[in-house]
């Protein structure tokens, strides 16, 4: 049952894209119910970078801008987390931190009934508190990779039983159904630095920050759905002992208007006039980059499956980054002609859209896999970053995707398993259970009432639960 008095709901994500979209499509699905959304963004620029607001949404949504204050060792007008390399976005997060006065003085003078906000904000729950605005977390990470990481509390004061990267490449205490997704010792290491708060900033740790913004809490939101994991979903519910709202996977459901754009001309026209599900599409998003190293092996992987190949390169985090990536010497001239290489910025769920387009070999970031089974593309997973391994090994435990073999102490790949893991998936029999359980998922996920039954669900629950402002 719809709701019949009007929320206004502030959003307020981190300063990631793939953070700031999950957190664009859930405001428009619900302002496109009547709903009035503040979109805030602690930049400037990154608002001037999203999509336009159709039309019949525009006067529901308002795009609030705060500036960023000023903080040492960022790049000159760094503001989202691909322009700084890696070990520079603590700079960002003490940014970040310092927006809670501007924040504050946003909420003093709106009429919001709510707000969503991100991990990184959990300072903010007790702002919203004061001024009686009720908080919601809105998680953008799957429901499998917040149940691996455990209770609140466990995140905030350590869980006392993993305390070496061991222990964090097995099933955790507390799962209590069969499954196999938990870290590769590589990504187990990496992600040890986010449970340690940075002594050169005291930047508090990632952990501590996911834990105290699940701290206090009415109810969490959360971009998954029941057809997905609902097994993950439950155990959630039961860990945190309060409502667990799935807002569903959030598909792209606009119709794009790229196809005036020069770039998107150039690829178009390349991609037809290759063979209908022929082309394996490259792209890592807007987070991940790969080390020298790991670029090299890759080229050379795509050079020997002989397939054609559409690749968006990344060679480095923001013009800060000192280490860009090269591709091997002589690879261009050997794949002329069935390898297209773009380093800028590329319509991605247009090509994913393209009938000549079969797979695609990604870094398993969540909204990259949303769209590739949006449009019934099959996944080759290399994951890189924060989430993504975990992610991975969910795909691969449901088929829906296949990881790259890889060295599991420090990540490496071959050339030769990158060629054999996309020939599998594309062409062999073998793979066939990958290319149709993700057909299978492209049903769910096209299915819109669906979709919006997880958006009613969950502003019934805002509608019912909103402080009264009498």
């Amino acid at each position: 049952m719809a709701c019949v008095e009007k929320l206004h709901i502030v959003m307020f994500p981190w300063l990631a894209f793939g953070h700031i979209f999950p957190y664009l499509k859930l405001a428009k699905l619900m302002a496109a119910k009547g709903h009035k959304i503040s979109f805030v963004s602690a930049t400037p620029k990154n608002i001037d970078s999203l999509p336009k607001i159709p039309q019949n949404l525009a006067p529901f949504i308002n795009l609030v801008k705060i500036p960023l204050p000023l903080v040492p060792n960022l790049p000159e007008n760094a503001e989202s987390t691909t322009e700084v390399p890696f070990h520079k976005v603590k700079y960002l997060k003490l940014m970040y931190d310092l927006l809670q006065e501007p924040i504050t003085r946003f909420l003093e003078s709106s009429t919001a009934d709510w707000i969503l906000a991100d991990y990184v904000s959990y300072w903010l729950r007790p702002i919203a508190s004061r001024l009686r605005i009720r908080w919601c977390p809105y998680n953008i990470f799957t429901a499998s990779f917040m149940g691996f990481l455990g209770p609140p509390s466990n995140l905030i004061k350590g869980d006392g039983y993993r305390v070496k990267p061991e222990d964090f490449t097995v099933k955790p205490e507390w799962v209590h159904f069969d499954t196999n997704v938990a870290m590769s010792l590589y990504q187990s290491l990496a992600l040890a630095a986010g449970y340690e708060t940075d002594e050169e900033t005291g930047n508090v740790s990632e952990a501590y920050r996911v834990g105290r913004s699940l701290e206090y809490f009415d109810m969490v939101a959360i971009r998954s759905s029941v057809e997905f994991e609902g097994d993950w979903l439950k155990l959630l519910q039961d860990m945190y002992e309060k409502p667990v709202i799935p807002v569903g996977l959030l598909p792209d459901v606009e119709e794009s208007k790229e196809d005036d754009n020069e770039d998107w001309s150039e690829i178009k026209d390349w991609l037809d006039k290759q063979a209908k599900g022929s082309v394996l599409f490259v792209a890592f998003g807007s987070e991940a980059k790969l080390t020298q190293a790991q670029t090299t092996e890759l080229a050379l992987g795509l050079e020997l499956t002989g397939l054609p190949f559409f690749w968006a390169m990344k060679k480095q985090r923001g013009l800060s980054d000192t280490e860009p990536v090269e591709l091997p010497e002589g690879f261009q001239d050997r794949t002329r002609g069935r390898g297209m290489i773009y380093t800028t910025w590329v319509p991605q769920t247009k090509i994913l859209d393209h009938e000549s387009v079969s797979a695609l070999l990604n870094s398993s970031g969540y909204s990259s896999v949303v769209e590739a089974m949006q449009f019934g593309k099959a996944l080759i997973l290399l994951p890189c970053v924060y989430d993504q391994g975990i992610i991975a090994k969910q795909l691969e435990e449901k088929k829906l995707g296949f990881q790259i073999p890889r060295d599991e102490s420090d990540g490496g790949f071959t050339r030769e398993s990158v060629a054999e893991s996309v020939n599998l998936v594309m062409l062999d029999e073998e793979g066939k259970i990958y290319r149709d359980n993700v057909k299978d998922m492209q049903a769910i996920l096209c299915d819109m009432d669906k979709q919006n039954g997880y958006v009613d669900n969950l502003l019934n629950y805002l509608q019912n639960h909103k402080f009264s402002k009498n």
